[in-house]
């Protein structure tokens, strides 16, 4: 009987210091971003920073990028059921 949970799989510990490192980048950007008067675009660059530091901390620090297709499927339906409700949101704020 083998024991498979000595075995280890998924990314070691170069990878999680380089998606940290992203991140540090990102965060930097995040606040240089806001520094800058865009207008409306500042809530669109700050929405996008943040979802694609959301994305980097879900597949690789929570590990979704090694699940099956089921998985990552409805954590993907349960992203655009968000990103639904939050465009809703913003579209009643700018028609007030």
């Amino acid at each position: 009987m083998s024991n498979t949970h000595s075995e280890h799989h998924g990314p070691g510990y170069g990878l999680f210091i380089a998606i940290w490192g992203v991140l540090m980048c990102l965060t930097v950007v995040t606040v240089w971003a806001a520094s800058i008067d865009l207008g409306f675009l500042n809530v669109v660059a700050a929405m996008t920073i943040a979802s694609t530091k959301a994305l980097l901390v879900t597949f690789f620090f929570m590990h979704l990028k090694y699940e099956n297709i089921t998985l990552k499927t409805m954590v993907l339906l349960a992203f655009v059921i968000l990103a639904i409700f939050i465009g809703f949101t913003f579209f009643d704020t700018a028609y007030r």
